[in-house]
């Protein structure tokens, strides 16, 4: 049995998820502001194109639903295709704050619906592996992490959409933001303590370029992480630290280069660790892994691991640090 699947947003992200719906899902249609992106997106995998996302919640045998939109969008369209009755997988951050994220969590509820958030890093083989090992209790207790994620933005960055404020909810720090601290809620738990610093050292825009979060937990675990566009080179690097051994991650693929995850495992007499490398050269299956996974949550009447609580506590996260930063954009 597959479900049948409608897109709304056919840009990049839109037509990875397309590309990616395997043997659990049927494009039945897809929307996009632009119709010419939506009637590429049709001719090319299948279904019916639209200029008006709206037609395709009036479609019965589209089930489930698909947001990839600019943020501003985002918390609509999902709250529509709730009340409308289909299943969900929002694109993160799922809104622009979490203000604007509580009816959509309270009408999902409502209404019985699945909604997975596209917290898609948690996927990547790197990271899968990772929380295996982990599972496993071979790192031990977690104490600490730290993290960077970071890119060098292009010509004319300013002045695309993620530097307005009303479009995408603040800068670098909802943009790849996310990202970091689901990764560290999903390794080390909810945090009880914020501290954060977000700042505009380089791009002539409103919002921030730089963010710098220290979060702790109740247990005193730490998660330091930094998000930035103006990393220059592609970069994505992640190392947890248990009191058995370290996890060292890098890499996403294309331009942030190949996947590799080292485990160092702590001897009992100290000294060097014992050394294990792993690297995933391969075509990135998190796409196609996710989905899976979502479609599973859906036939199994499953909650889904990635939901729209972890999307408002990464966003309640970013609120406080925007706060104490002296950022106001949050709608």
């Amino acid at each position: 049995m597959s479900l049948g699947v409608g897109i709304v947003g056919c840009g990049l992200i839109g037509q990875k998820r397309a590309k990616a719906l395997g043997a659990g899902g049927r494009l039945v249609a897809s929307a996009d502001c632009d119709p010419a992106r939506a009637e590429k997106l049709a001719a090319s995998v299948g279904g019916a194109a639209y200029g008006d996302w709206r037609e395709i919640l009036r479609l019965p045998e589209v089930e489930m639903v698909i947001v990839a939109t600019l943020h501003d969008s985002l918390a609509a369209i999902t709250l529509a295709a709730i009340e409308a009755g289909k299943h969900v997988l929002v694109e993160k951050p799922a809104a622009r704050s979490s203000r604007e994220l509580e009816p959509v969590m309270a009408a999902a509820k409502r209404h019985g619906v699945k909604v997975h958030v596209g917290f898609n890093h948690r996927y990547h083989r790197s990271l899968r592996s990772a929380k295996k090992i982990i599972a496993s209790g071979a790192l031990g207790e977690l104490m600490y992490l730290r993290a960077r994620y970071g890119h060098g933005g292009r010509l004319g960055y300013d002045r695309e959409w993620r530097a307005n404020p009303a479009l995408s909810g603040g800068g670098e720090l909802i943009d790849q933001g996310p990202h970091l601290i689901d990764l560290s809620r999903w390794f080390l738990g909810d945090f009880a303590s914020v501290q954060g610093f977000a700042h505009t050292y380089y791009w002539d825009m409103p919002v921030d370029d730089n963010g710098f979060m220290l979060l702790r937990s109740a247990g005193k675990q730490v998660a330091f992480l930094h998000v930035s566009c103006t990393e220059w080179k592609n970069l994505f690097s992640m190392e947890i630290y248990g009191r058995e051994g370290k996890l060292d991650l890098s890499g996403l693929g294309g331009s942030y280069g190949v996947e590799r995850l080292t485990h160092y495992r702590m001897l009992p007499e100290m000294g060097p660790p014992e050394t294990t490398a792993w690297e995933y050269p391969m075509e990135d299956d998190s796409w196609g892994v996710e989905l899976s996974e979502f479609y599973d949550d859906i036939l199994l009447d499953r909650t889904p691991a990635a939901g729209l609580d972890d999307a408002c506590a990464a966003l309640r996260i970013i609120e406080e640090v925007y706060r104490e930063s002296g950022y106001d954009h949050c709608p």
